[in-house]
């Protein structure tokens, strides 16, 4: 049975349990949060993306209470917490750093939170114990920090924090420290951790791998602002802006003129026209009383080898050659049949004039005018548009492209693993020709960095199924690129 698809933020009903509502944050002149308005859900792991500077941190900060908001509000579980402090709020935070006590074992470490809380030791206990088999901690609690790996300590941080069983927990940049291989690791343990916890995930992290793997959703900043809040797969495959494009994944952006599609031109309609009398119909002749012989086909006429004949002749060769003999020669005479009858004859005409009658329209029909043919060129495909991009070059088919447009400058938006790259001239309905100017081997899949005659470079990528010796595109080739026209997203400038 198929499992439920996660989407609280689709149903109406459903209510945040982290409201943002026209938060402001200023330092003095300068606005690092701009009124902003933003909804997370229970249970959600969600990501703040953004380049350095953006805001992502300092709304976090808000959030765990070690910013005041100078505007707006933040409500929390229903609860406007603008006011309330950081140790009161049901909120923990993991710093990058991890901030974990050197003199603390690993078990006194994820216990030292319960412990200021003065909770009961049993219940400690439990719980440490708990949070080190969540983390796959258990044969290392009593050891120190630095006697880990970094992976390990990003653990024993995580477990601290979860520790109090908060409603939220903030992830500060959790992963920047470790290296690339460990960090991917790490992402699917973390994803692992929260979906087992239930605990609502908050990451900031200017990563888009990162981000794209973890998240539910993601919102992307700048300046302060959310320019994109969805699902990663739409925020990768449909931004809404040429930032977005641009700051997720690697993209090929090309700027343009938009312009209507023509459509196929209808085929023309014929008028239709009066049928004239029709002809009479002349008498057959009578056949001849004579019999004749039927005209020689072509392989009668050409030689044949007498030991073996012709096919159509074949019969008759073997009826002389053995049959004869015994039962005499036959007449080869081509049988006729008799003439037909005068009346036979009439009924014959009769049927014939009904038939042409039947398909003869009326004088109304006639007389009324043909409907005219639309000119050519004239009509548009639903939501189809072309974009010149650069002068003496086709335009760019664009199918999915929004006829509004039409006259404004646009950017289309294509990923570099929807453009092919060929020697030969493939048969797509965008295909433009170039010159490999690099080549970046990542081992998997290979980016060829293409010049078009335009002087504009574009990038597409190969998966590596073949061997390195076996590859056939080099540098300096002449190639190739092409697209379909569903590959790229319209953005307007």
């Amino acid at each position: 049975m198929a499992q439920t698809v996660f989407a609280p933020w689709k149903d109406r009903d459903q209510k945040p349990l982290i409201e943002f509502r026209n938060v402001t944050k200023r330092f003095g002149d300068f606005t690092a949060i701009d009124n902003l308005s933003l909804n997370i859900y229970e249970r959600e792991f969600f990501a703040l993306l953004g380049p350095s500077g953006c805001g992502k941190t300092t709304m976090m900060r808000m959030l765990a209470g070690f910013e005041s908001v100078t505007e707006g509000h933040i409500w929390l579980g229903g609860q406007d917490i603008i006011s309330v402090p950081p140790n009161k709020r049901p909120v923990n935070m993991m710093f990058q750093s991890y901030a974990l006590f050197p003199h603390l074992s690993i078990w006194d470490n994820i216990a030292f939170g319960l412990r200021r809380e003065s909770k009961d030791k049993e219940m400690i206990g439990e719980r440490v114990e708990e949070m080190l088999r969540l983390t796959r901690l258990t044969k290392f609690a009593k050891r120190k920090p630095h006697q880990i790996s970094g992976g390990q300590r990003q653990r024993v941080a995580l477990a601290r924090s979860l520790a109090k069983a908060p409603k939220l927990l903030l992830l500060d940049e959790p992963l920047g420290a470790l290296d690339k291989k460990l960090r991917e690791e790490t992402q699917f343990e973390l994803m692992d951790i929260q979906e087992t916890t239930g605990t609502t995930f908050v990451i900031v992290t200017h990563d888009q791998e990162e981000a794209m793997t973890v998240a539910s959703r993601i919102a992307v900043m700048d300046e302060g602002r959310l320019v994109q809040v969805d699902t990663p797969d739409v925020i990768y495959e449909a931004p809404n802006s040429v930032y977005v494009a641009d700051f997720i994944g690697d993209v090929n952006l090309i700027p343009g003129t938009a312009r209507l599609r023509p459509a196929e031109p209808e085929p023309p309609v014929a008028a239709p026209t009066l049928a004239k009398d029709p002809a009479p119909v002349a008498e057959a002749p009578a056949p001849a009383t004579e019999t004749t012989a039927p005209p020689p086909t072509a392989q009668a006429d050409a030689p044949a080898d007498a030991r073996q004949p012709a096919p159509n002749e074949r019969g008759e060769w073997i009826y002389k050659k053995v049959f004869a003999r015994f039962l005499g020669q036959r007449d080869l005479a081509t049988p006729q049949l008799p003439p037909p009858s005068p009346g036979e004859l009439a009924a014959a005409r009769k049927a014939e004039a009904d038939a042409e009658r039947a398909n003869t329209p009326t004088p109304d029909a006639a007389r009324a005018p043909a409907p005219a043919a639309k000119p050519h060129g004239t009509e548009t495909k639903s939501g189809g548009i072309l974009i010149d991009w650069a002068e003496g070059q086709p335009p760019i088919i664009v199918a999915n492209g929004d006829t509004a447009l039409d006259g404004k400058p646009v950017t289309l938006s294509i990923r570099p693993e929807k453009v092919t790259i060929d020697l030969e001239k493939p048969d797509r309905p965008n295909v433009l020709p170039g010159k490999v100017i690099d080549i970046a081997y990542l081992g998997n899949i290979s980016t060829y960095h293409v010049e078009l005659a335009s002087g504009r470079m574009v990038k597409a990528q190969m998966v590596n199924a073949r061997r390195l010796s076996n590859r056939h595109i080099t540098w300096e080739d002449a190639v190739w690129i092409g697209f379909t026209e569903t590959a790229g997203v319209v953005l307007e400038e």
